[in-house]
């Protein structure tokens, strides 16, 4: 397994060229979180604070930048073996995305089910680009085989992550 430290995987977000503007990110829940909020810092949300709207826990910049929105789809549990026969969405969409400009961002692409169910449920965007830290998508930081993201884990008391 690739082993990458936090600083590695954040040189990459620094350094890829993501070169078309977008309206909003959406991030696939749960695996897609720390991702999205690094590219909303890095694409336009700045430091805006962002507030919780719905059962989906989506939140949208105060001021004015990058929405950031939550789209709840699961497919596999927390050591990836698959929970459902297919990728499930576990709540409504609550948010308006018809002609927007979206990146649709997961921490993996493995077999592309959930990123396929997530196109087809989003649809009346304008566009949807995906966005991996591993994986096959329109922009991917890596694509590994296998691949353990620094920032999951349990806290050692040297306050390093052990693998989970």
């Amino acid at each position: 397994m690739a082993a990458h430290s936090f600083a590695e995987v954040m040189d990459r977000f620094r350094n890829i060229v993501i070169d078309e503007p977008f309206d909003m990110i959406v991030a696939i829940a749960n695996g897609g979180l720390v991702p999205a909020g690094i590219l909303a810092q890095r694409l336009g949300a700045g430091g805006a604070s962002c507030g919780t709207n719905g059962s989906t826990g989506s939140s949208t910049s105060a001021n004015g930048g990058i929405e950031v929105r939550l789209l709840r789809i699961n497919l596999r549990d927390e050591q990836q073996r698959p929970r459902y026969d297919a990728p499930q969405l576990l709540s409504p969409i609550d948010f308006e995305f018809a002609g927007k400009r979206i990146l649709l961002v997961d921490d993996r692409i493995k077999s592309g089910s959930t990123i396929r169910l997530a196109r087809e449920l989003l649809a009346d965007a304008a566009v949807v680009r995906t966005f991996a830290v591993n994986g096959t998508a329109d922009y991917a930081l890596y694509d590994e085989a296998c691949f353990r993201f620094p920032w999951v884990g349990t806290p050692t008391a040297a306050g390093t992550l052990s693998a989970v």
